[in-house]
């Protein structure tokens, strides 16, 4: 989108304003859209700066939540994982996971059984299975070896969490939807002690908006008691804290997911191949830094993973030196009390409060299901609407790729589809020579940032490398070698002369060591 075309955009009359462009504010705007809803959403950042580009990238049932008794909730994951591995394939892929079973460490065997058992009932389909201590330790090199009994694998399924939400506003696009992303809003219009839109503010140039809307729909996670706190209300969230580590594969080898239970307070820790890389997840403590800045690992959470990690795979030693980068980002979880932040409920929730509905809680594989709910008790605050709200298919058929497209392999194929949809040919047609070779180290196509200079909404280098594509992530310095022909394909693409492209380079450069690689300090 043109940002010069925002003022005639905005004047327009909405029925559905909603405030948060990680993956529920992108769902519920798709699902508005596709039922006729004039439906604008605004993101303060970029796209998925939030939650949504720093999960786990796990789509899955929840199997941790069958042991506090939450089977409502499984069942939903488990339904709607499958959905996305049918409507989203090439962007959500299958992925094994492996449990190591010794003795006397819990859960055991049994007890892990009898929940992969019910795990499989509510998918409709069998996927576990128990396995020897050769066999796992076959299917899962490297592992300790020591008091190992044998292993449970099941299925469950991964994902590139920044793309879907991408994707899911690309759909909501074709449908009529409108997004834009670095637009936040500075307070919310009242008319008769009701919301009624809101003063939004262009954080690119400063201009500042009017925008009317029959509806007020807060979709941003962590950040929602701020906008709750403008009618009033008192805070209800609990923002905690979950950090990652990403290894270069050959230094942690998977074929499988490994999860296992932290030797040090029993809470689940993985490691999964992920994008050419091995993700190791995670931490769950409480969150005290203002959520106005971007969320880092600390040195305790860094060895707290290392430990789980040295535990689970003690032949290979590994270290902080083995770190290519790190992630953190905060979860919106509904606070109830409990002093074990792992102990707390992810349902989302919703709460219609003096004209503004705030979406709460939840997760990322439940997308479209909360997505529903909010327009199920947004229906009455629109009257002369009505819409079948059962699910509809998560992203409409696109044709196959053709043309240039053919010299990929079908996986680079299905995994451009996947991510791009409708948009993967034009990203094809547009590629120059040589960019559809992949980037050294990693599965990204060169023509994808050309594509995502190009079209995505890129304000920063950082949207490029750390939201269009993972490579700030995948690749040693956050990609500092690649720079050159980095800046080659795209600064024309983003209309920067030389000075913006060294201020986005060195801002996006410091951005990095800050927040995305391994923390030093005591």
């Amino acid at each position: 989108m043109n940002r010069a075309d925002l003022p005639g955009i905005l004047v327009r009359e909405w029925d559905v304003l909603i405030v948060g462009g990680g993956i529920t504010g992108a769902g519920i705007l798709l699902e508005a859209s596709r039922r006729g809803l004039k439906a604008l959403l605004v993101e303060q950042r970029d796209f998925a700066w939030g939650t949504s580009s720093r999960s786990s990238k796990l789509v899955h049932g929840g199997l941790r939540y069958l042991k506090q008794g939450q089977f409502a909730m499984t069942r939903e994951s488990v339904h709607e994982r499958q959905a996305l591995l049918t409507d989203a394939a090439g962007l959500v892929e299958p992925q094994g996971f492996a449990f190591g079973d010794y003795t006397g460490r819990k859960p055991g065997r049994r007890q892990f059984m009898l929940g992969l058992a019910i795990y499989d009932v509510m998918a409709g389909r069998r996927a576990r299975r128990y396995v020897d201590a050769a066999d796992f330790a076959m299917l899962a090199p490297h592992i300790r070896r020591d008091d190992l009994q044998g292993g449970m694998l099941y299925q469950d399924a991964k994902t590139d969490d920044a793309r879907l939400v991408l994707r899911v506003l690309q759909e909501a696009r074709r449908h009529g939807g409108v997004a834009v992303n670095y637009l936040g809003v500075a307070s919310l219009l009242r008319e008769d002690d009701k919301v009624a839109g809101a003063t939004l503010t262009d954080a690119v140039d400063g201009t500042a908006f009017t925008v009317r809307a029959r509806l007020v729909i807060s979709a941003t996670g962590a950040w929602a008691d701020a906008l709750r706190g403008q009618v009033g209300e008192q805070p209800k969230l609990r923002p905690l804290r979950g950090s990652h580590l990403l290894l270069p594969a050959w230094r942690l080898p998977l074929a499988q997911a490994v999860s296992l239970m932290h030797p040090h307070d029993g809470r689940p820790v993985f490691a999964y191949p992920w994008e050419g890389v091995t993700l190791v997840g995670t931490t769950d403590v409480d969150h005290g830094a203002s959520l106005d800045l971007e969320p880092a690992i600390t040195r305790g959470e860094l060895a707290y993973l290392l430990a789980a990690l040295r535990w689970q795979f003690p032949q290979l030693a590994l270290g902080e030196d083995d770190v290519l980068a790190t992630f953190a980002g905060v979860r919106p979880v509904i606070g109830s009390g409990q002093l074990d932040p792992s102990k707390e409920a992810r349902e989302h929730a919703l709460w219609l409060e003096n004209g503004l509905l705030t979406v709460a809680g939840g997760k990322l594989t439940t997308f479209r299901v909360i997505a529903l709910d909010a327009l199920r008790r947004a229906a009455p605050l629109l009257p002369g609407w009505q819409a079948d709200l059962r699910p509809l298919p998560i992203f409409d058929a696109t044709p196959p790729l053709s043309g240039k497209a053919l010299v990929l392999d079908g996986e680079q194929r299905e995994r451009l589809l996947g991510r791009h949809g409708a948009g993967a040919q034009a990203l094809c047609d547009a590629a120059q020579e040589g960019e559809l070779a992949p980037i050294p180290g990693t599965q990204t196509l060169w023509a994808q940032l050309r594509w995502g200079a190009r079209s995505e909404d890129v304000q920063h280098l950082d949207d490029l490398l750390l939201r269009r594509t993972r490579l700030g992530l995948q690749l040693a310095g956050g990609g500092l070698a690649i720079m050159p022909r980095l800046r080659a394909i795209c600064q024309r693409e983003l209309g920067w002369d030389d000075a913006r492209w060294e201020e986005e380079q060195q801002r996006y450069l410091a951005l990095w060591r800050r927040h995305y690689s391994v923390p030093q300090g005591d």
